[in-house]
């Protein structure tokens, strides 16, 4: 979700990077997201605080977070899904309300993760259906990016969804020399189509609608 570094030569992109290119200029998206928090170490480094410091009344507020929060390895980042998360989850959409603003859940964007038979397997366990039930006990407006995204990962088939992502040969391209295999992360293509089916969603929802671009 996140803006990516060294974009002029990373062929990296988080979908909530390539959002502006979907609205109108008058529209303000500022994208507070950071590669590999989770809700726990999201509120840890403070970094929610900083979205509060920025939220005014009538502001919209998107949240988005799983795949970190699953690192089980990892003390600074994991939390249990029907606890931790789940808590943390409220705590943003809570808040962003109590200052005036309308929280949007998102469950996760799926992996593009195929078994040896070519199912594409799910790897988020618990952490979306905590996200679905959420949004249906606070009544907050909800975006399935998980289905949206594996229906996008299944349409494409198990070769041609490798364009969603980063994958590149050896010498292929200069940021990557040695090749790259990556079923996590985005590129350019794969963002874009993210975000343009986000934006169809809000539209759907009639969210920002008078800032959509319609062209």
């Amino acid at each position: 979700m996140s803006n990516k570094k060294n974009s002029e030569i990373n062929p990296e992109r988080g979908w909530g990077q390539m959002l502006p290119q979907y609205f109108l200029k008058e529209i303000n998206i500022e994208n507070h997201a950071k590669n590999g928090r989770s809700t726990k170490s999201f509120i840890d480094e403070g970094r929610w605080l900083d979205v509060k410091k920025n939220i005014k009344p009538g502001d919209y507020v998107f949240i988005q977070f799983g795949h970190n929060d699953s690192k089980a390895y990892d003390p600074t980042r994991y939390v249990n899904p029907l606890t931790g998360y789940r808590s943390n989850l409220q705590h943003f959409v809570l808040e962003s309300r109590a200052l005036g603003a309308m929280p949007v859940l998102f469950t996760s964007v799926a992996r593009r993760n195929f078994n040896e038979d070519g199912v594409l397997v799910d790897t988020h366990g618990l952490y979306p259906l905590m996200v679905h039930q959420l949004a249906n006990e606070l009544d907050v407006m909800l975006i399935d990016l998980q289905l949206i995204s594996e229906q996008l990962i299944l349409a494409f088939g198990l070769e041609d969804s490798k364009k969603m992502y980063l994958h590149f040969a050896p010498g292929e391209h200069p940021y990557y020399p040695d090749g790259k295999s990556d079923n996590t992360h985005f590129s350019a293509f794969g963002a874009s189509l993210i975000a343009q089916k986000v934006v169809q969603d809000l539209a759907k929802m009639d969210v920002l609608t008078a800032y959509i671009l319609t062209e």
